[in-house]
């Protein structure tokens, strides 16, 4: 979409594909409740069956809220002697889709960049480009988005849909993201010694491909600063399970947002003047979705096929007044799936102690959230002890006395004694876990 000397927009047959499906369905409040249909969507020349009922379309008030994350200016802390880069969310998310288009091929990690085009290639010039089917706001983001409760989040997670068919193109899409950081770097500083190697060493913090089992999608984690907000790119080709409860399973689909800020001149989002945005949960129907998210229930459905369980993610709705929407013995066979898919993964005294302060780390890192962490090894721990059947006896105390390890750390660090007092037996008709069986006492 253009604007045209005389003022009009002139709209492309592949900007009309973000707009056409937001005539057919319902927004995500009550109001219109549509039938539940299926229609043939198709997505970067792949014709796919999408079931309706599980996308909505965003009222006022939540792109309102979503405008307001993508003009969030987030800081991309260098290591060493590098500066910070800073950048407001839509102008990264929108270099790194161009720099993808316009990425042919790998760069050499030891050479230097070369020197910038004086103009960037058209994404339909060359067919060895990347096609950028679409690009969504997923996460914890798009939970704080979708509902009128402040939800908070840690990190910014996006999804750039593409096509990845091996190494190379993944090494491609590494290329690019190092290529968007070069251009955000502040005037006055030298590019001419700078490779891809120093750049991803300055600001990149985590960096992920899998490629496998029917997988095939990459992660590049942004930002080096403990206890900051990360900028989470995800680039998925394919991904088996791409949610691990309800609540987390929301993705904002944000092209037309994009095409907007191209063609709005500035003009800022108002209740009259404002695009259609499109939400998804890939869980399935949306306003189930969205009542687990309002009402904190959690849900989900196989977990034996999400890594690690979803057995810490699980614990940290825990901890936040989350509750299992099952009877007794449904919260029980749950858990016990997610704790043998854990040990199944994490089988290794010393990858359960590398995941858990990863875990910490991670997902605990505002300062207010600091005393949290106590709370959450505890959580972890009665479930641990509750609901684990695969584990040997020496095993599952080797995991116990790793929980407890890391409780008396964070104790000491906090300058708190610890005396235990065995917890009373307690009968839970919901299966929903007391936080704190023991009393913390700060020195006098």
């Amino acid at each position: 979409m253009r604007r045209s000397r005389n003022g009009r927009l002139n709209v492309s047959t592949a900007d009309l594909n973000h707009v056409r499906p937001a005539a057919m369905l319902s927004t995500c409040d009550d109001r219109n409740r549509g039938a539940t249909t299926n229609t043939a969507v198709t997505t970067g020349g792949r014709a796919q069956q999408t079931d309706l009922s599980r996308l909505a379309v965003l009222s006022y008030e939540q792109v309102a809220r979503l405008n307001d994350v993508m003009d969030e200016t987030v800081s991309i802390h260098g290591r060493g002697n590098f500066p910070t880069l800073e950048v407001r969310l839509r102008d990264l998310v929108a270099m790194v889709r161009d720099r993808l288009r316009a990425q042919a091929a790998p760069e050499d990690d030891d050479v230097a960049f070369p020197a910038e085009r004086s103009t960037p290639p058209s994404p339909d010039a060359d067919d060895t480009c990347f096609q950028v089917r679409s690009i969504r706001l997923n996460g914890g983001a798009a939970s704080h988005v979708l509902t009128t409760d402040t939800q908070p989040y840690n990190d910014l997670d996006l999804i750039f849909n593409i096509s990845l068919s091996g190494n190379r193109d993944f090494d491609r899409v590494k290329s690019a993201v190092l290529r968007a950081l070069v251009d955000l770097l502040p005037e006055g500083v030298s590019r001419k010694r700078m490779t891809p190697c120093s750049i991803k060493e300055a600001y990149v913090s985590k960096m992920v491909k899998v490629n496998k089992d029917g997988d095939r999608w990459s992660l590049i984690s942004l930002g080096t600063l403990p206890g900051q907000r990360n900028v989470e790119l995800k680039f998925v080709d394919r991904m088996k399970r791409p949610f691990e409860f309800s609540v987390d399973s929301f993705q904002i689909v944000l092209d037309s947002l994009l095409l907007f800020y191209e063609c709005s001149s500035g003009v800022p989002i108002s209740e009259s003047f404002y695009p259609t945005v499109v939400g998804e949960s890939v869980y399935g129907d949306f306003r189930d979705a969205m009542y687990h998210l309002e009402n904190k229930l959690i849900v989900t459905r196989n977990p034996e096929e999400i890594r690690g369980g979803g057995l810490l993610k699980y614990c940290n709705l825990l901890l936040r007044n989350y509750a299992p929407d099952y009877d007794g013995d449904g919260t029980k066979k749950l858990e016990r799936y997610m704790c043998s898919r854990f040990f199944i993964d994490f089988s290794d005294i010393h990858q359960q102690r590398a995941k858990l302060e990863n875990y910490l780390k991670n997902h605990f890192c505002a300062p207010q959230e600091e005393y949290m962490k106590l709370q959450y090894l505890n959580v972890l721990k009665q479930v641990v002890e509750e609901s684990t059947v695969c584990l040997m006896i020496h095993e599952r105390h080797q995991t116990l006395s790793l929980i407890a390890e890391l409780s008396w750390r964070l104790m000491a660090g906090q300058g708190m004694y610890y005396y235990y007092h065995p917890q009373p037996q307690l009968t839970m008709s919901i299966g929903h876990h007391s936080q704190l069986p023991a009393q913390l006492h700060c020195p006098s």
